[in-house]
């Protein structure tokens, strides 16, 4: 078996997988570990937590880093209305260990201190794993605001997040003596770490030999861009000067879009589902000089995510006891409605959850958009419905903090729908198992993976989507999961969105309530092949084996 590449007191707890013993470093500006560790905001981190327990699992040479926010991404609770309301509050989690390693960053032209800690491996089942913080008596308000909160509103304080993500974990691995061989930046936050290996080295190729690039935004549109004149100043690259930089980058206008320099620097990239990857190609076809870009899908930590009473059922086939434990597993759910919304739900009724973050091609509100329609839905005596709505809003995107105001006051007269807040690991679990249908309806080629689903999936319940990210690679309409069809990409949005409401609402009625409610075990048959299908494919162990047979490799 080979060795742990990190010093002795932060070296991985087993014996690293021959395997797997090429080291890396693993760059995230989130990552969803625990419910006690808010340190993440939705999808991205999600899937980061699965990567850092599935590494642990296969006994990989690999460690994350990422940055400690002492207020999170923000609490999620309620105004006196029941909107929504944000709360910034700082969390002191004794479970992080000092490391002892401090240094210093220049950002703003500021001498802005850095300090280390440490997770070891065995606290929640990860690889080892480092969290840089800036929230130090000693430095100043600005520098000490940089780490507090998770993608901050203020664009200056946003870029010197991505330099001590990325500028600080390099500067870290300096720190503890090692070498990785791999730098894998999970999104393009930690780009600065590639402009501080160039400046140890000032070898283009140098670079593209260590790093590897996911990209998780299937649109150009969607990539950050900043003023090259502002990256200059903010220290983003380091001592490099912006001659070099734009040789290296082949950015050679002034708007620098951080996604491409990832492209140009990186020796493989990948895209998060096949279809992601597919868009992804097509997206940068008209740049030269990128790196190959390949796709590994997205999965999650089936062993961290997956109820062990409703996995027994599987694994054993027996239909019953998944009934049963559903039924339980729903009631559970529904206390916490109770508990926040004074909502009595039954569980012998059919209940649809929408949850993930609110953004605006994810559609929160796309059902109800006929009011009429939306209320007959309710309304039913026959076959009823219920219906959950939960997700966190980027605290200051007051489009989508409005839409979830508005699904607050539209259910507020329905007994059978309702809006949870506090949507985190702990309520995600709780909304997987306890639904009976899981939502999804993004504008399609938008939602480069969508990895809910695959929890929902792994707990019991049915995927309902449109075909887009993942379900592309899972779903078989009616065997599965349910999907609405495809539609002519030329319609225009409002044509789209009104066909897409329309397609669910006749598979709702049509289809899905009809076998949940059937005398028969049609609905449950169904439920198993969900969950036979969602594994071994979709857990996080075949992804973090592929990131190591094709793209470190």
């Amino acid at each position: 078996m080979s060795q742990s590449f990190l010093p002795k007191k932060f070296s991985h707890l087993y014996e690293i997988d021959p395997v797997y013993e090429k080291s890396v470093v693993y760059f995230s500006m989130e990552y969803a570990i625990d419910q006690s560790f808010k340190i993440y905001s939705g999808g991205l981190g999600f899937l980061a937590g699965s990567h850092m327990r599935s590494a642990a699992a296969m006994k990989q040479n690999h460690c994350g880093v990422g940055i400690y926010w002492t207020c999170g991404y923000y609490n999620q609770t309620r105004g006196e209305d029941r909107e929504m309301a944000v709360q910034f509050r700082r969390k002191h989690p004794a479970f992080l260990r000092e490391t002892g390693i401090e240094f210093t960053l220049q950002i703003f032209g500021q001498a802005v201190r850095a300090h280390a800690f440490y997770l070891p491996g065995d606290v929640f089942g990860t690889v080892p794993m480092f969290f840089l913080s800036t929230d130090l008596e000693e430095n100043s308000s600005f520098a000490r605001s940089i780490t507090q909160r998770l993608y901050d509103q203020d664009p200056n304080i946003r870029l010197a997040q991505y330099m001590v993500l990325g500028l600080g974990g390099v500067r870290l691995m300096e720190e503890l003596g090692v070498e990785p061989d791999v730098y894998h930046l999970n999104e393009a936050h930690g780009l600065p770490a590639a402009f501080r290996y160039y400046e140890k080295n000032r070898s283009r190729e140098a670079v593209r030999e260590k790093f590897v690039f996911t990209t998780h935004t299937p649109e150009e549109a969607g990539n950050e861009k900043s003023d090259i004149f502002q990256l200059e100043r903010a220290g983003f690259f380091g001592a490099v000067p912006l001659e070099e930089i734009r040789q290296i980058t082949g950015i050679w206008d002034n708007t620098f879009n951080h996604s491409l320099a990832a492209l140009r620097l990186a020796r493989k990239a990948n895209g998060v589902s096949k279809l992601h990857g597919e868009v992804s190609r097509q997206m940068w076809s008209g740049f030269s000089d990128l790196c190959p870009i390949d796709h590994i899908t997205n999965a999650q930590n089936h062993h961290y995510w997956a109820d062990l009473g409703i996995e027994a059922a599987r694994i054993h086939g027996r239909i019953d006891a998944l009934r049963n434990r559903k039924r339980e597993l729903k009631e559970r759910l529904f206390r916490t409605v109770a508990d926040q919304t004074g909502k009595l739900f039954r569980p012998d009724v059919l209940t649809i959850v929408w949850a993930r973050r609110f953004a605006g091609y994810k559609r929160a509100d796309l059902i109800t958009r006929e009011k009429q329609m939306f209320r007959e839905l309710l309304s039913r005596n026959d076959m009823p419905v219920q219906i959950i709505w939960a997700g966190k809003p980027f605290p200051f995107d007051y489009a989508a903090i409005q839409t979830f105001n508005e699904l607050v006051n539209l259910t507020a007269p329905f007994p059978n729908a309702t809006v949870l807040v506090g949507y985190e690991l702990e309520l995600s679990a709780q909304l997987k198992c306890g639904s009976d249908v899981w939502l999804n309806n993004p504008v399609v080629t938008r939602e480069a993976s969508g990895t809910s689903g695959m929890t929902a999936a792994m707990n019991g319940s049915i995927n309902f989507s449109t075909w887009d990210g993942w379900i592309c690679e899972f779903g078989k309409n009616g065997e599965n999961s349910f999907i609405a069809p495809p539609l002519d990409p030329n319609l225009s949005p409002e044509q789209r969105d009104y066909e897409d409401m329309m397609n669910l609402y006749r598979i709702l009625k049509e289809d899905i309530l009809p076998r949940f409610y059937s005398k028969d075990n049609t609905w449950w048959k169904m439920v198993q092949r969900s969950m036979n299908d969602v594994m071994p494919f979709f857990d996080s162990d075949r992804m973090v084996r592929e990131y190591y047979e094709k793209l470190y490799c």
